[in-house]
């Protein structure tokens, strides 16, 4: 299933309302994880980045910082209110000249080919219908550079042939009945990152509350 303009619109406005306690919310729990995950990347100085679903910036702001002066960031989001509250805070930094923030969606990118030397997404890779997480990372295939390196930060399910945990069967119920509130959902990673193409060079796993979250970095074969 596609995503219909009217699903976008929906899930854009969710994250405008609650885009001013999202750091309340999701990050004070996330940050941790997103922060292993750009160290992971091995990003270098002068680096051109994408992250795909930036929320409330601190991603953005944390690239800037590990590319330097001479690196670029580009943020693609849903939601303007995200949006806003991003721009809020890079404009307090001295990274804003850094920093490029676009709204729009994964599925359609608006950038040339080989745009980015990396792209970088943090528990967002999982909010996409299973039939379309092929499409977002074929999409993100096109802009990257040759040899160039993605990083998913996502909800994990348990290997092929391990049972999920507790807390991993609670939230996916959660999930199932109540996707509105509980919008993220475990995925194999890995699987989907092979499956489109990339080279699988770091594949952690660490826990959140009782929830395995895969760290995983896939290179673009040149």
């Amino acid at each position: 299933m596609t995503t219909s303009h009217s699903d976008h619109t929906s899930n854009s406005a969710f994250y405008d309302r609650i885009s001013k306690a999202y750091d309340l919310i999701a990050d004070a729990s996330e940050h941790i994880y997103r922060q292993h995950g750009i160290a992971a990347l091995g990003l270098r100085p002068g680096d051109q980045v994408l992250e795909i679903g930036f929320g409330t910036g601190n991603g953005l702001i944390e690239l800037a910082e590990t590319v330097g002066p001479t690196g670029h960031i580009t943020g693609l989001d849903i939601s303007t209110g995200m949006r806003d509250v991003a721009l809020a805070k890079i404009q307090n930094t001295k990274l804003k000249n850094q920093i490029h923030l676009i709204i729009g969606s994964a599925l359609s990118m608006p950038f040339e080919a080989q745009s980015f030397d990396a792209v970088f997404m943090s528990f967002t890779l999982e909010l996409f219908e299973d039939d379309e997480i092929p499409l977002v990372l074929s999409a993100i295939q096109q802009v990257i550079k040759p040899s160039g390196k993605l990083c998913v930060v996502a909800l994990a399910s348990p290997p092929k042939g391990e049972k999920a945990s507790m807390m991993t069967r609670g939230y996916q119920w959660f999930h199932r009945h109540f996707p509105h509130i509980a919008d993220c959902k475990p995925i194999d990673v890995t699987a989907h990152l092979a499956a489109s193409g990339f080279r699988i060079s770091t594949d952690n796993r660490e826990n959140m509350w009782g929830m395995e979250v895969a760290i995983t970095v896939g290179q673009k074969s040149a």
